[in-house]
């Protein structure tokens, strides 16, 4: 590739407090070469007038279902492999085109497959376009807890593929099991949730001894867990068990944050699922949009005070959030970066916000080559008009995208 320079009217790094203003870009090959005011140019360079837009990292999306679709969800446990690794080639595409250079699936809903990991493998081979993508495996889950689909599959069907583990020996063959078909994280509930029917958010769905054994026998083979969890207790045992990031953490008190911040464990909020729900669980039209069961409204009116005092409670916390839509539970129609807003619209500054997605999430992932720009990283970068600082959504508005120097859209339109 030649190289390229991009001359940004504005250029946020990814973990500065504001951004740096005017500045030029060189990338060569892959990577960023230099950042400066002035760059030297090198002959047969191409050069990207980006002066009206501020430029940032690629975005990086630490909470999606690429597999799972909220309008299919009365049919949805009967279709294939090979459909559902379709509408995760779908999925893929969409985020890249809205500026997520990097993802992390949180659970494949392929229950009978491994469709996430072989979406990650065209992906890295150029079949199918699409972000860096980070595979979290199934769901690891109890027996009557959280995602326990076997009430809707048929009954020859094995547990196993449902990733239902009880007790110790069970929970570590399934680890082991995940690891050995391609997971790079382990994910387990820990909790009931909203959008499965038979099971309540506040339900503590594995005992303590069950996580310390789970999060060790992932500690064995050097992978990271995160865990999905709604309510304190829940949350409180799973720091003590040692997981790396808490998916949602939407009721969690000032005290378990306080243990998290000791601990050095990361929250992915996913507020678009949390609390925008909850506010608007009155508001009939507002709900239909969401596609979502009636069983899930019934618990965001049941606990909309503690999600929205969680959302209090993690915005004047100092714990480190990473950016994280749950896209999959809710339609992909819905232009993930609108997290931002709602995360701004809690509490939280938007500075936070930003780094989030960009700079904490790619420490919360273990990636020191990308959510920073800088000389020597991934020239994974977006491009947005307006300031972000001064205006959140303007980030669903990105109308340039690189990936490892590659132009993937530009002026809003998806380069060939």
């Amino acid at each position: 590739m030649k190289p390229i320079v991009i001359r940004a009217g504005n250029v946020w790094d990814g973990i500065s407090e504001k951004p740096a203003g005017p500045q030029e870009i060189l990338i060569t090959g892959e990577t960023i070469a230099e950042i400066e005011k002035t760059v030297n140019i090198p002959d047969g360079a191409k050069i990207l007038d980006l002066s009206g837009h501020t430029v940032t990292p690629g975005f990086i999306d630490c909470h999606v279902h690429l597999t799972l679709r909220p309008e299919l969800l009365g049919s949805f446990w009967s279709y294939s492999p090979s459909y559902k690794a379709l509408l995760g080639a779908e999925a893929l595409r969409t985020l890249l085109m809205n500026g997520f250079t990097t993802v992390r699936d949180c659970g494949d809903m392929d229950l009978h497959g491994f469709t996430v990991r072989d979406l990650k493998l065209a992906s890295e081979r150029g079949i199918i376009p699409g972000p860096r993508l980070v595979c979290s495996g199934h769901m690891i889950s109890s027996r009557g807890g959280h995602m326990n689909a076997m009430l809707s599959l048929a009954p020859d069907s094995h547990p196993w593929e449902n990733c239902l583990a009880d007790g110790t020996d069970e929970i570590r063959r399934v680890v082991r099991n995940e690891i050995k078909h391609g997971a790079e994280w382990v994910k387990y509930a820990a909790s009931g949730g909203f959008s499965t029917a038979g099971d309540d958010p506040l339900q503590v769905t594995y005992t303590q001894e069950e996580m310390n054994a789970l999060v060790a026998a992932a500690r064995d083979f050097n992978r990271p867990v995160a865990v999905h969890v709604l309510g304190d207790e829940a949350i409180r045992r799973s720091v003590l068990a040692g997981v790396r990031s808490i998916e949602h953490g939407s009721m969690v008190s000032k005290e378990t944050l306080g243990l998290m911040e000791k601990q050095g464990v990361y929250i992915v909020p996913t507020q678009l699922m949390a609390t925008r729900p909850a506010r608007m669980a009155d508001d009939d039209a507002c709900w239909a949009s969401l596609n979502a069961p009636a069983h899930m409204r019934i618990k965001m009116r049941k606990y909309r005070d503690g999600l929205l005092d969680g959302a209090k409670n993690i915005a004047t916390s100092t714990v480190k959030i990473a950016f994280g839509t749950d896209l999959g539970i809710f339609s992909y129609r819905t232009n993930g970066a609108s997290e931002f807003h709602e995360m701004v619209t809690n509490g939280i500054a938007p500075a936070r916000a930003l780094r989030a997605a960009t700079g904490v999430a790619a420490e919360l992932l273990q990636r020191d080559d990308i959510g920073v720009l800088a000389p020597g990283r991934c020239a994974d970068i977006v491009a947005m008009p307006g300031n972000p600082f001064r205006e959140i959504t303007v980030t669903e508005k990105a109308d340039f995208v690189m990936k490892g120097g590659m132009v993937i859209k530009q002026d809003g339109i998806p380069v060939p």
